[in-house]
């Protein structure tokens, strides 16, 4: 209990919890999450051209317009805490670069009106608004959301392929790569897709000048040279982000270690199983590095609103989403597995939170001892 609620007028004031304050503040929060993700965003931009930037500048001001309307329709106040602005910026960081605009509009108005204001606004939302908005665009246009875009450095190939992402590629077995090694000419004479010249300078360094084997199409992904949503093809960017959000104590360790070390383990034992490698043949760099993982691991599964409150609970919370992320990507008919894993998850978070709670000092146990 604070002291402010024992000495006004020598009464004992009792205030409702949280009684712990902090400087850190809603707005704080959200901008402080926009600037961890600004860099992965200038990436995006970068590699994939002005057109990603129209996507993301379309994204944010369709949820920014949607929440002002809403707040003049509700008579609230929270236009500037920066949940909208967030929220546009994830579901633009979900979008291919060639997407028709009209579907990020779309998804934008999705996860503002539908997800998050008729759930009572910020806080009241079951899962998360960007994710859901992205799901929905997904299933309702797939066609638009499937349209790809080649980054700057893989000058070789074509401009926009349906299927060129190195996961979707993956996922049909185009790309045999849970055994063993691809080379470029393997890329280029089954598949069309090769990796940078930068990737195959950067492995050839590793293994003449210290022995180590690098995978150049893992190098690409892991610096963001491949084809995929503006916002989640670098995941060097992301997780420099992600370690901002941690020092700052806005996200915890909880949530993505878990995630992604369930996933990663997972994929190892099982991931060469539909490939007719056998058990502990899976590729874990590739698969950790593509898609969205690492966008969903630390932005996304870790929103304050739709995940559990303890630490425990989180940990839990990590380790249905990376088991339901390795089932989809592995098992089921679409390559990505990342929003639709969230979303399930999410409808557990209650559950979670209601079973798994933080230990209550000055209870009694069963013998009667108070701890």
């Amino acid at each position: 209990m604070s002291e402010e609620n024992i000495t006004i007028n020598n009464q004992l004031i009792i205030e409702t919890s949280p009684q712990i304050k902090s400087t850190q503040t809603t707005a704080k929060i959200m901008w402080t999450v926009v600037i961890a993700l600004l860099p992965a965003g200038v990436w995006g931009v970068f590699v994939f051209g002005f057109k990603s930037l129209i996507v993301l500048l379309v994204t944010i001001a369709a949820s920014v317009v949607t929440e002002y309307m809403l707040n003049l329709v509700f008579k609230r106040k929270t236009l500037f805490d920066g949940s909208a602005v967030l929220t546009g910026l994830l579901i633009g960081f979900n979008m291919p670069p060639s997407v028709p605009l009209f579907i990020p509009v779309i998804a934008s108005v999705f996860a503002i009106a539908i997800v998050k204001w008729s759930f009572g606004g910020l806080g009241g939302n079951w899962m998360n608004p960007a994710l859901a908005g992205r799901v929905f665009v997904f299933f309702s246009w797939t066609s638009g959301m499937n349209s790809w875009k080649t980054p700057s450095a893989l000058s070789t190939m074509p401009d926009a392929l349906s299927t060129a992402t190195p996961l979707g590629l993956f996922k049909t077995g185009m790309i045999d790569y849970t055994g063993g090694t691809v080379s470029t000419s393997d890329f280029l004479q089954n598949t069309g897709y090769t990796v940078s010249a930068f990737a195959e300078s950067v492995s050839g360094f590793f293994q003449q000048s210290l022995g180590v084997v690098l995978k150049p199409l893992n190098i690409d992904l892991f610096v963001g040279n491949s084809s995929g949503c503006i916002g989640e093809v670098s995941a060097l960017l992301l997780l420099l982000g992600a370690a901002i959000l941690l020092y700052k104590k806005i996200i915890t360790w909880h949530i993505p270690v878990a995630y992604l070390g369930s996933f990663a383990l997972l994929t190892w034992i099982f991931g060469g199983i539909p490939y007719e490698f056998g058990y502990f043949s899976g590729e874990i760099w590739f698969n950790l590095f593509s898609g969205g993982l690492i966008l969903g691991a630390f932005y996304m599964a870790t929103d304050m609103v739709t995940s559990p409150i303890t630490g425990k609970g989180m940990i839990y919370f990590g380790i249905g989403v990376g088991f339901l992320t390795f089932l989809l990507r592995f098992f089921g008919s679409l390559p990505e597995g990342v929003s639709l894993a969230i979303i399930l998850m999410n409808i557990f978070v209650p559950l979670i939170d209601r079973y798994i709670k933080p230990k209550v000092f000055g209870k009694a146990n069963k013998k009667g001892v108070v701890k």
